[in-house]
């Protein structure tokens, strides 16, 4: 098992302070969080595995697909390890709803922290407290 941690976490650094715009992926420019996802996968791998179907922004959207958790699993390993760099959190923001936010772990123990993307804010670093921590649907890392 190769551990791409600190690539991840390295590239993910290079995209804070990007703009957010909805299903945007370019670093600098403007991206969401499946943005960021995919602009890592990029660097990594050199193109993208797939084209991102359309989605709407709304975190607290519910229905019968969870489209982004299978996407995930189709791409990305999982990853019920424990917290460690470089870890991608996919996060269901309201009970019942369908998982549609992803962040990468930048720091793990007291000082927990993601990456992520959202609304007025683009990419940024943030602390994973308790609220974010329970909101945790799945854990991958990338292959």
């Amino acid at each position: 098992m190769v551990d791409r941690g600190a690539e991840v976490l390295r590239i993910a650094r290079g995209w804070i302070g990007t703009p957010y715009f909805h299903q945007g992926a370019s670093a600098g420019v403007g991206t969401d969080c499946l943005g960021l996802i995919r602009g890592i996968w990029r660097e990594l791998y050199s193109a993208e595995p797939e084209e991102a179907p359309a989605y709407t922004p709304d975190w607290g959207e519910y229905g019968p697909s969870e489209i982004l958790l299978a996407g995930a699993q189709r791409h990305l390993l999982p990853d019920d390890g424990g917290e460690r760099i470089g870890q991608v959190l996919l996060f269901r923001m309201r009970p019942g709803a369908i998982a549609k936010h992803l962040g990468v772990v930048s720091a793990v123990g007291q000082s927990a922290a993601f990456i992520h993307a959202y609304d007025r804010h683009g990419v940024t670093e943030s602390p994973l407290s308790a609220p974010w921590r329970q909101r945790i649907a799945a854990r991958f890392r990338f292959p």
